[in-house]
C-alpha cells in the first residue's frame, strides 16, 4: 500500500519543510496542476514541480486538471514529474497517452465519477497509472463518494484478467476510514491532501492512514 500526499494541501509558504514532515510515510507525491478552466480553481504549475524536484528525491505524481494538457506535458517532464495522469474527459487520448510515454513518463489516465469506467477501459495495457477520482476534480476537502469503489474492483477485475500491471490510484476525501474502504476494494496508491497535511502531525497521520489501509486489504486477502 503506498500513500501519496496531496501538496495541495501542504503550505506553500514552507513546501520543502511540510513535504519533508511526512517523513518516510509518503511514498510519492502527489501534485494537482489546475487551469481555471477545466475545473474553477488554479493552482500550481511547472516551475513548482521543478522546486519540488530540487527538494526531494520522491517520485512525483503530476496530476493535470486541465482542459489543453498537451500543451503543458514538455513543460512538467522537464520539471522533473515522473509520472503525469491526463483526464480522459478532454479528448485526444491515445495522442496525449502516447506523449507522455515518448518523454520518458510514467503514463497515467484519470476519469470524473460521473464518467463511466467504459471510457477507459481501452487504454489499461498502455498505464502505468488509472487514477479513480472519489470526488469531483478542483476542490479539497470533499467528502469521498463510495460508489467510485465498483470502477476499483471493475479495474482489478480486468487486470487480473488481461495479465495488466497499472497501478490503481484514488483520490479525493481519502482518511483512514475511506482508505481502508478502498484498500479493500483493491486500491494500490491512496492520494491524501488534508487528512495528512492538514494535521499536527503529517506523518504520523499519514501512518494511520497506511496501517488502516493495510489491515483492511490484509482481511480481504
Amino acid at each position: 500500500m503506498k500513500i501519496a500526499p496531496s501538496i495541495l494541501a501542504a503550505d506553500f509558504a514552507r513546501l520543502a519543510a511540510h513535504i519533508a514532515s511526512v517523513g518516510p510515510e509518503a511514498d510519492l507525491l502527489h501534485v494537482d496542476a489546475m487551469d481555471g478552466h477545466y475545473v474553477p480553481n488554479i493552482s500550481l504549475g511547472s516551475p513548482v514541480v521543478a522546486s519540488l524536484r530540487a527538494a526531494t528525491e520522491k517520485y512525483l505524481d503530476c496530476h493535470l486538471m486541465v482542459s489543453n494538457p498537451g500543451s503543458l506535458l514538455e513543460s512538467f517532464a522537464a520539471a522533473g514529474a515522473n509520472g503525469i495522469t491526463v483526464h480522459v474527459e478532454v479528448g485526444d487520448t491515445d495522442a496525449l497517452l502516447g506523449r507522455i510515454g515518448d518523454l520518458g513518463c510514467d503514463v497515467g489516465l484519470t476519469l470524473e465519477p460521473a464518467t463511466p469506467f467504459d471510457a477507459v477501459e481501452p487504454y489499461l495495457a498502455r498505464l502505468q497509472t488509472l487514477l479513480i477520482m472519489s470526488v469531483k476534480t478542483g476542490f479539497g476537502g470533499q467528502s469521498f463518494i463510495s460508489g467510485v469503489l465498483d470502477k476499483v474492483r471493475m479495474a482489478v477485475k480486468i487486470r487480473a484478467e488481461r495479465g495488466l500491471s497499472f497501478e490503481i490510484e484514488i483520490d479525493g476525501g481519502i482518511n483512514a476510514e475511506t482508505g481502508a474502504l478502498a484498500a479493500a476494494a483493491g486500491v494500490d496508491i491512496l492520494v491524501a491532501g488534508t487528512a495528512v497535511f492538514g494535521q499536527p502531525d503529517p506523518q504520523a497521520a499519514a501512518r494511520s492512514i497506511r496501517d488502516a489501509a493495510m489491515a483492511a486489504s490484509a482481511a480481504c486477502a
